[in-house]
C-alpha cells in the first residue's frame, strides 16, 4: 500500500482503483483542498474509482467544499467509516447536499465491512 501526504491528510492507495482517505484532525476542508484531492484521484487512481473514507478524525468543510467534494464523476462508490454520531451526521449532510450525484455511498462502523462492500460492487 502506498501512502501519500497531502495538505489536508493522507491518501493510502490500496489497489489501482481503491484508496483510503484520512483527513487530519481539526482540518477545515476548503475548495483548494478539494481541488488537490480531486487532482490526486484523477492522476493516481484507475476507473471505476472506489473510496474508503475513514472519518477517524474530527474535521469540517466550508459550504463550497461540501458542494464540490462529491462531484467527481470518476468516483463510483464510497464507503464511509464513522465512529461517532457527529461523523455520521456530517456524512449524512454531505449525502443530502449532493443527492443528485451518481455515487453509491454507504456508512459503516468497521473498516473490514466497508472494504468488503466496496470489493463486492460491480460496474
Amino acid at each position: 500500500m502506498k501512502n501519500y501526504n497531502l495538505s489536508f491528510g493522507v491518501i493510502n492507495i490500496i489497489k489501482e482503483n481503491l484508496a483510503e482517505v484520512i483527513v487530519n484532525d481539526g482540518v477545515e476542508m476548503d475548495e483548494i483542498m478539494v481541488d488537490e484531492y480531486h487532482d490526486f484521484i484523477l492522476s493516481n487512481l484507475a476507473e471505476p474509482t472506489l473510496l474508503l473514507i475513514n472519518k477517524k478524525n474530527s474535521y469540517s468543510y466550508t459550504f463550497p467544499a461540501q458542494k464540490a467534494i462529491i462531484s467527481l464523476k470518476k468516483v463510483k462508490a464510497a464507503a464511509v467509516i464513522v465512529s461517532s454520531v457527529g461523523g455520521m451526521m456530517s456524512t449524512e449532510t454531505l449525502m443530502n447536499l449532493n443527492e443528485n450525484n451518481c455515487w453509491k455511498i454507504n456508512l459503516f462502523q468497521k473498516r473490514d465491512e466497508a472494504l468488503l462492500w466496496l470489493n463486492s460492487l460491480e460496474f
